[in-house]
């Protein structure tokens, strides 16, 4: 798990998505981790992702919770984030038009 928990597992998506679309913050949370969860940010401007980084946002939008292995997937390119919230194994909350452009912009780097 340790690609997950490194800092620069979302630097792949920046500059991805699709505008015009949403903007906001978004959490990410990775649950079940050894250590305990780990937290990242995501700043989406117009439907594309403009910044990452470690640790929660004061106030997301969106927030978007995975188990380890499967944010292991999305981070591996194995499994996209769309296929993993069809599936019910990423769970939202927030804007549910956000949590859409989101989703398009993160499976656009694939």
């Amino acid at each position: 798990m340790g690609d997950v928990v490194a800092d620069g597992w979302l630097d792949a998506w920046k500059g991805h998505g699709r505008a015009p679309g949403g903007s906001g913050t978004v959490q990410i949370v990775v649950t079940g981790l050894p250590d305990g969860d780990a937290m990242w940010h995501v700043r989406v401007d117009d439907g594309v992702v403009v910044d990452v980084g470690p640790g929660a946002p004061a106030d997301p939008e969106v927030t978007l919770t995975l188990p380890a292995p499967i944010a292991q997937a999305v981070a591996g390119g194995s499994l996209t984030p769309s296929a993993a919230f069809m599936q019910g194994r990423l769970k939202t909350a927030g804007d549910p038009g956000l949590v859409l452009d989101v989703l398009a912009a993160v499976d656009a780097r694939s």
